[in-house]
């Protein structure tokens, strides 16, 4: 390996699309949801509580399970639909869901021990991140140039031309 006196230029910015953004966030999503689940078996008495038919206030039972599995089933197909729905539809979607998961989000810190706080308020904080991140993300989607924009001003430059010679 030989040493140069050049200086590196700056790094180049990946341009990634719209959708690759929303599946990533999604995914990070995902991974704290499923994280903060797990870390909190290791909460003395949690795991009691599970053996005995309650989580959080809530029955064990088929209800919870249903409510639990679709409460992680739409943030993982959101993986999944991020990178597949046309854009006007891809928008909406995002928009909506990461909208609606803000207060179930804000909502797992609902009766926690002030011993936690720490956990709960980073957990929820880092997971209503990545929500401002996917609100933003879509709501600012980039817009197509209309092909009659490009037309227009090329016949606004050749109009001049032709006044000035």
């Amino acid at each position: 390996m030989t040493r140069t006196d050049r200086r590196a230029g700056a790094l180049q910015e990946a341009h990634l699309p719209v959708q690759a953004k929303l599946a990533a966030a999604w995914a990070s999503f995902m991974f704290l949801y499923i994280y903060v689940d797990y870390l909190a078996l290791y909460k003395p008495g949690f795991i009691d509580d599970i053996l005995a038919g309650a989580v959080h206030e809530f029955d064990t039972g088929p209800t919870f399970v249903a409510l639990a599995l679709t409460l992680m089933a739409v943030p993982i197909l959101m993986i999944l639909l991020s990178t597949t729905l046309p854009a006007r539809v891809n928008r909406a979607t995002n928009l909506v869901v990461a909208t609606l998961y803000i207060p179930v989000t804000v909502y797992n810190a609902d009766g926690e021990s002030w011993a936690y706080l720490y956990f709960y308020g980073f957990s929820i904080g880092l997971e209503l991140l990545l929500l401002a991140f996917i609100l933003r993300a879509a709501w600012t989607w980039p817009r197509a140039i209309r092909a009659t924009a490009g037309r227009d001003l090329a016949d606004v430059a050749g109009n001049s031309a032709v006044t000035a010679g």
